[in-house]
């Protein structure tokens, strides 16, 4: 959690700074300046001459540069990890595999495949052969990032390290709950990397208003949709592009054939990862009626070994909820759901000791009518629901206004191909959960009011980019243009008579006699 404080400053008035406390056990593990506007708008200039500099480097060269940022990131993991758990509250495993492993996993592919990705491609023209065309990827300028507080490291340097590959400076405003960790990882790029080619501005909701309003070219936006909608409008009242990674619900279905073992794994990781608190976590499962009991008791016994503790000073399984307000929202969940009829099969309250800590907590019996089935979680729940076909499922999975991830589960993959075809999902995993976000090659977004847009992937990359269609000569043409001025009737007919050769109906010779 964070909180505002005023403190007296001897060169002139009080400075408003976020402190930054542990969910674990709640105390302060630092502070940040929480930037004013005027200051946001001048690490948007500094960031801006830096990629005066960097867009002229060939992308061979930022690639090589980028590299020696993975390996200061490298050599600074474990400090990084102690931070985060200290910080977020989450399993310095977590830490380290979900978001180190995961930033170095992207510079390694986009430093090698980045140069062919951005490289100019030449376009071949049906009508205009005497002309040649080529299609160049420009970098747009500063991108502007603001990132959520459950992936403190791994988002924003996923964006940030995309725009810096496409020759962009970036901007990042980390949010004011998990500030510390873009401050630490600031320290660590200027030791590799051109220092103002990459700012921080921390603070609270005003100043990423501030940094949308300070001459950025571009912004990548993850958080909520409420706030993402407000993202949008302002991006659209300035006219620069955004993209959105908005909430998510991923369901997962699992099949009358799938391996219940596996899928029970599956969802324990998937649901209770990082406590529930992803985009991407499993938030609701639609199985089979003749596997879904020997499921679900499965789960459950999976659910009761996991240990929960202070990541900080241990090894565990389950840390703290990063937000502490997402308490209170599971804990309503909870009670909504047992109200109408669901049961609680583990878990549903506080973890005694931990600030900001919630058992991990399995429920069936649970239909759309319970708002766990229907609301984003984001927290260590996962509700089951039984279904009596695989239409049914898809149909239920495919019933809300989210559409980030989505899993299925099934020993058959042509059945599990055919049903993920279906599904409405940005991203579809067959028999895995979460994956897609480590995986670099791929692009990652949502549909319906999950956001648009996409990072990662050649998509990702070249949407950090102005697309210049440049066209030349290949044959040198007459001075005179005879499809140009003056306009006459003669080459009117000549016209139309070319539009029928061309583009009429029957064969060929039909049309090339129209021509005479």
């Amino acid at each position: 959690m964070s909180i505002a404080v005023d403190r007296p400053s001897a060169s002139g008035p009080e400075r408003r700074v976020v402190q930054s406390f542990s969910p674990i056990d709640g105390t302060l593990v630092g502070e940040v300046p929480a930037m004013s506007a005027d200051e946001v708008r001048a690490v948007v200039a500094r960031a801006r001459a830096a990629q005066e500099a960097w867009g002229l480097v060939h992308a061979e060269q930022r690639a090589e540069r980028l590299v020696r940022f993975r390996d200061a990131l490298v050599a600074r993991a474990e400090p990084l990890c102690d931070l985060m758990a200290r910080e977020s509250g989450k399993p310095r495993h977590e830490a380290l595999l979900h978001e180190v492993m995961v930033a170095a996993e992207l510079i390694t592919y986009f430093a090698k495949e980045a140069p062919r990705i951005l490289a100019p491609v030449e376009r071949p023209l049906h009508l205009f052969k005497h002309r040649k065309s080529v299609i160049h990827h420009a970098p747009r300028g500063v991108i502007g990032i603001i990132s959520p507080w459950n992936f403190p490291l791994g988002m924003p340097l996923r964006d940030a390290l995309t725009a810096c590959f496409a020759g962009n400076a970036a901007v990042v405003k980390p949010s004011e709950v998990t500030p510390l960790i873009m401050a630490e990882l600031k320290r660590i790029w200027d030791t590799a990397m051109p220092a103002d080619l990459l700012g921080v501005v921390t603070g609270f909701g005003p100043t990423g208003a501030a940094l949308i309003d300070a001459g950025i070219d571009m912004c990548v936006f993850t958080g909520s949709v409420a706030t993402g909608r407000r993202v949008a409008a302002a991006c659209g009242e300035r006219l620069i592009p955004c993209v959105l990674e908005l909430g998510g619900k991923a369901p997962l279905i699992a099949c009358a054939d799938c391996d219940v073992e596996r899928t029970a794994q599956a969802i324990v990781n998937g649901g209770f990862a990082n406590s529930g608190q992803a985009c991407i976590a499993v938030e609701r499962v639609y199985a089979h009626r003749e596997v879904h009991d020997r499921l679900v008791e499965r789960v459950v016994a999976l659910v009761e070994k996991l240990r929960a503790g202070d990541p900080a000073r241990e090894f565990c399984d389950v840390g703290g909820i990063t937000f502490a307000p997402q308490l209170a929202v599971a804990e309503a969940h909870i009670a909504d759901a047992l109200e109408k009829g669901a049961r609680l099969r583990s878990g549903g309250k506080r973890i005694a000791g931990v600030a900001a800590g919630f058992e991990p907590t399995v429920l069936d019996g649970c239909d759309h009518g319970c708002t766990v089935m229907t609301q984003e979680i984001f927290g260590p729940i996962v509700p089951f629901m039984k279904v009596s076909s695989e239409e049914e499922a898809i149909q239920l999975a495919n019933d809300s206004h989210l559409g980030l991830n989505a899993y299925v589960f099934s020993e058959d993959a042509v059945r599990g191909q055919r049903i993920a075809e279906r599904l409405e999902a940005g991203s579809v995993l067959v028999n895995e959960v979460l994956i897609n976000g480590a995986m670099p090659e791929a692009p990652f977004g949502g549909m319906k009011h999950s956001g648009f847009g996409r990072v990662m992937g050649e998509e990702g990359l070249r949407a950090m980019c102005h697309v210049r269609h440049v066209s030349v000569e290949r044959v040198r043409m007459p001075k005179k243009n005879p499809l140009g001025f003056p306009y006459g009737e003669t080459g009117y007919r000549m016209m139309l008579k070319a539009l029928q050769g061309m583009y009429g109906a029957g064969n060929v010779l039909e049309r090339l006699s129209k021509l005479f």
